[in-house]
Formats: structure tokens, C-alpha cells, sequence
């Protein structure tokens, strides 16, 4: 994934040098809504993306802003349900949030994981994330059950019809 957004957002391939930043993002949005940074729990493998995402055949992107990261979005195969990935770090500064970032970010994943042929997407989340919360439900995830993180109190799943699995590569507009 490398691609502009609206001109002023570059959402891209996570880089070894990303490291440091992308994690200062996640940490900061969760003490926004008072939820535990977890570098040796929850939040480890941002410190082990190779191991994570690549290995597995994952993928993890960052977006940046005039050159800094602003928010991350990732995703890997999980063996819960059929041929299932999980959307995992989806999160945005709050300086960058309610401009549809978010919307496109989910649509991009969704695209890029149609496109390798899973069937199920799984996702772990938060009630206090409202907005997140709400843009989900709006994509058409559908709550489920079975939390496995900690910090988590909602568990969503979405099914791939087989027709999106086919799609072109080209990203949805938003």
C-alpha cells in the first residue's frame, strides 16, 4: 500500500523506522480514552512487525502528515473462523479524525484482504471508542462474541461475499 489520500495523507508500508512512531500514536490515542499502553501485552507486537504482520502475511501500514505518522491501520491472518484475518491498530491522532480518514482506511483494508482471498474479517474493540464503534457498525460489521484481548469489551466480524473477493486493486473513493 502506498497512496495519497486526499492529497495531504500518504497512507504507506509500515518501515523498520516506523517503529518508534507509529507506537507513539497508538499509546497516545489510548490514554486519550484512559486505556491501558500495553508494550509487553496488547501492544507488543508493535515492536515485532516483521514477526506480527510479515511472517504471517500480514500487512501494516502507517499514514503520515507533512512527514509525520498520524494514525496506523494493520491486519493478519488469525485462525478463528474460515480463512479470517483480524483488523488490528487502526487508530488516528485526533487532529486527523472526522475528515473520513478512518472510512477509507477500513474500505482499503477490507480491498486489500478481498484481494488475497479471505472470507472473514475480525476485529476487537472498545466501547469508549464511539466512533469506531459507529464506523464499523456502519461497514457492516456485526457484533460477535469470544474477546481474546484484555482491554477489549467488543468483539466484530464481517463476511466477504465472494464477489468482493475479486475485485480490481484499485481502493474504493470515499
Amino acid at each position: 500500500m502506498d497512496q495519497h489520500w486526499q492529497g495531504e495523507f500518504w497512507v504507506r508500508d509500515w518501515r523498520a523506522g516506523d517503529r518508534l512512531g507509529a507506537a507513539a500514536v497508538i499509546e497516545q490515542v489510548l490514554q486519550e480514552y484512559s486505556l491501558p499502553w500495553e508494550p509487553e501485552g496488547a501492544d507488543e507486537e508493535l515492536f515485532k512487525i516483521e514477526t506480527y504482520y510479515w511472517q504471517t502475511q500480514g500487512e501494516f501500514w502507517v499514514v503520515e502528515q507533512a512527514g509525520q505518522i498520524v494514525g496506523t491501520a494493520a491486519y493478519y491472518p488469525i485462525s478463528r473462523g474460515k480463512k479470517a484475518v483480524e483488523i488490528r491498530k487502526m487508530y488516528l491522532l485526533p487532529a486527523v479524525r472526522g475528515l473520513g480518514l478512518g472510512r477509507y482506511l477500513l474500505q482499503a483494508l477490507e480491498q486489500a484482504i478481498a484481494q488475497r482471498g479471505f472470507q472473514e474479517i475480525w476485529l476487537e474493540t472498545v466501547t469508549v471508542l464511539k466512533e469506531a464503534v459507529q464506523l464499523y457498525e456502519n461497514q457492516g460489521y456485526q457484533r460477535s462474541t469470544g474477546v481474546e484481548t484484555a482491554r477489549c469489551d467488543l468483539v466484530y466480524v464481517k463476511y466477504l461475499p465472494e464477489a468482493e473477493r475479486s475485485l480490481p486493486s484499485e481502493f474504493p473513493p470515499v
